[in-house]
């Protein structure tokens, strides 16, 4: 469970930092992770993206010094790294619901975020169907779009080009790509380096890339599949948030690291409702 008590530690410098720069980079390195997938990890153990907890974390703090000092909004935006009282009323606004002039009245109702504690809990949750396959080196082919270390972006553009491919005739033609295994049409969020970082919509093919179509090659692993009855981005998201929180810590194995994939079976050329699976990379933990 090392991987929770460095995500704990990244947690702590964040803490330690609220009223300064906070460099997502530093963090990523204590989590002992790329700054994108500190961020992508974050999101899912957490339930909210890490741009968004800071933000919670530093209107938090900031409410509590406006309601206890006689200090001036502007002196406390400023503190906690806004420039402009126009760019910190907003944020505030956002958090609590009023101004921070409104903040400082007797009475004013405000909301606290408390530091985020990462532990694991042992519950009587629903159960999740999966099985581990060891699975060669494989190539996946289709088109894709730029990722930034945004994972705000991100979670609003993906959908966006999922709408867009359905409705491109590109799609069709994807569909028709599927020879091998994983079978179906694939999500695939690939790492390369923090300048090229993509999502793919894409097919498991040995068939030559048509023109205008990406082809990537997934290293061999091990990979845990999870089946999943829902459909889509929402209930893909739930299933990547238990991987993390309820069968990674007692798994025996440590996240790998690799391209996460998304698969969605295809009937006639469209994606079929109703059925989706998650393919996480893992290794084995590393032994005391």
């Amino acid at each position: 469970m090392e991987w929770l008590n460095n995500l704990s530690k990244a947690i702590e410098y964040i803490e330690n930092h609220l009223d300064q720069e906070i460099s997502f980079d530093e963090a990523a390195r204590i989590a002992c992770c790329s700054t994108y997938y500190f961020q992508r990890i974050f999101s899912y153990v957490a339930g909210i993206s890490l741009a968004e907890y800071i933000r919670r974390r530093r209107m938090t703090q900031a409410a509590f010094e406006l309601q206890r000092t006689d200090k001036r909004v502007l002196d406390i935006a400023l503190k906690y790294g806004y420039a402009s009282p126009t760019s910190f009323n907003r944020a505030f606004q956002s958090v609590h619901g009023i101004s921070p002039i409104a903040a400082k009245e007797k009475g004013a109702i405000l909301n606290a975020y408390p530091p985020i504690r990462f532990s694991v809990k042992v519950s009587g949750g629903s159960a999740m169907s999966y099985h581990i396959i060891e699975k060669p080196a494989f190539r996946i082919v289709g088109i894709r779009m730029k990722l930034v270390d945004d994972m705000e972006e991100n979670q609003k553009n993906v959908p966006l080009f999922w709408e867009q491919t359905l409705n491109d005739n590109r799609f069709s033609e994807l569909c028709a790509l599927n020879n091998a295994a994983p079978n179906g049409i694939l999500g695939v969020s690939v790492y390369e380096n923090p300048e090229n970082i993509f999502y793919y919509i894409a097919a498991s093919s040995s068939s030559k890339a048509p023109d205008g179509v990406c082809e990537y090659e997934i290293p061999a692993s091990t990979w845990v599949v999870f089946e999943n009855n829902g459909y889509f981005k929402e209930n893909v998201q739930s299933v990547f948030r238990r991987f993390y929180t309820e069968w990674l810590p007692f798994s025996g194995y440590e996240y790998a690291g690799l391209p996460d994939i998304e698969v969605y079976p295809i009937q006639h050329k469209t994606i079929q409702n109703g059925h989706s699976e998650v393919w996480i990379a893992v290794k084995k933990e590393k032994e005391n």
